[in-house]
């Protein structure tokens, strides 16, 4: 079998397949991608203040021991 012959195959039942996907509306698409963006929003600062919190008391372990000094 040539390859067009398998390329002319493969898109034609890519096609047929893709007629069978149940897409997604526009309000779905959009609230969905709010909740992403919210959502690394909160864990972004939230793994921000934990790398605060273990940096000050990094600092405050190595200020105890005098390892700065």
């Amino acid at each position: 079998m040539q390859w067009w012959k398998r390329l002319s195959t493969f898109i034609r039942e890519v096609t047929v397949e893709t007629k069978k996907v149940t897409w997604p509306t526009k309000n779905e698409v959009v609230s969905t991608t709010t909740v992403v963006v919210v959502a690394s929003f909160i864990f972004g600062i939230y793994l921000y203040l934990c790398d605060l919190v273990f940096l000050v008391l990094r600092d405050k372990v190595f200020e105890l021991f005098g390892v700065f000094s």
